[in-house]
């Protein structure tokens, strides 16, 4: 086989992800409160939860612009708040080997609610901007938020995934959501509609219903690991991961897999990714209100 056969021959797959306690350890508006001082955050977050006045995931875009103590921040806080993210170990590492994956080609993507500024600051050298669709807010002349441009939550993921599924003419079935939260709800049904797999990173009680995976894990790595036997994700690609380290996984049964002991995890991995076959994807609009970036 030719190098122009492998190429034809490459699957093509679609990877997005959430970023708060997705990629990430704290939920953004946390770590930038505490960084300037701002008390009572989660206490506002849940007062405006229980009013359903903005969409879930929401919150901090709502409060930048509408609430005083929020309302001094400027966009560099956001880019310093950015950097005093903890981030979830090997995410640089799970983008290289989703790379190396012979005969199927990953492209990460990054679909948050939080500040666009946050996100990109975060996952400098890691994920690349334009590769990071998150919540992008307008300032005024004096530096202060003003208003929001795009959420980029609930609905607003399910257009950011059409919008890459169409520039790109991905098969349906070959998209990979991860995610943790509420706001990832409505993108994890869009994304079981088309066949694709959805994967949770947390015990969030509507996520986990939905969810085709469950995986906990402390690393992001871990979300896409299998060991020994079929492991989470069943047949799969090969891939050797250099990772060692505990998760638990469970399918949308609730049925609970054994933990991967560091036995398992030095093995070579097996069975990576699902293998799904070609078919034509149906056309689909984007529906959202908000505009995306080209």
């Amino acid at each position: 086989m030719d190098f122009i056969d492998k190429l034809n021959s490459t699957k093509e797959f679609l990877l997005l992800s959430d970023f708060d306690q997705t990629l990430s350890f704290q939920e953004s508006g946390h770590v930038l409160s505490e960084a300037l001082g701002i008390p009572n955050f989660h206490e506002k977050v849940t007062n405006l939860a229980k009013k359903h006045l903005v969409q879930q995931g929401g919150e901090l875009a709502y409060l930048l612009v509408h609430d005083p103590d929020f309302r001094r921040i400027r966009a560099d806080d956001l880019r310093s708040a950015g950097k005093k993210v903890r981030l979830k170990p090997n995410i640089a590492l799970l983008v290289e080997l989703l790379g190396k994956l012979e005969g199927h080609h990953f492209t990460p993507y990054v679909v948050s609610a939080g500040p666009q500024e946050i996100v990109e600051s975060a996952l400098e050298g890691i994920i690349a901007p334009d590769h990071i669709f998150a919540s992008r807010l307008a300032s005024n002349q004096d530096g202060e938020i003003c208003d929001v441009e795009c959420l980029r939550a609930g609905y607003g993921k399910v257009a950011i995934l059409d919008h890459l599924r169409e520039k790109f003419a991905i098969s349906q079935h070959r998209i990979v959501y991860v995610g943790d939260g509420s706001s990832d709800v409505h993108v994890m049904l869009h994304v079981n509609r088309l066949e694709g797999l959805t994967i949770a990173v947390s015990e969030n009680k509507y996520l986990t219903k939905i969810a085709k995976r469950t995986v906990l894990s402390d690393n992001a790595e871990s979300a896409f690991r299998v060991g020994r036997g079929a492991g989470c994700f069943g047949s799969m690609p090969a891939i050797q991961s250099p990772i060692q380290g505990r998760s638990k996984c469970q399918n949308s049964n609730r049925s609970r897999r054994p933990e991967l002991g560091a036995r398992s995890a030095r093995r070579s991995t097996r069975n990576f990714w699902y293998s799904w076959g070609v078919r034509a994807s149906p056309e689909s609009k984007c529906g959202s209100g908000c505009p995306i970036p080209r």
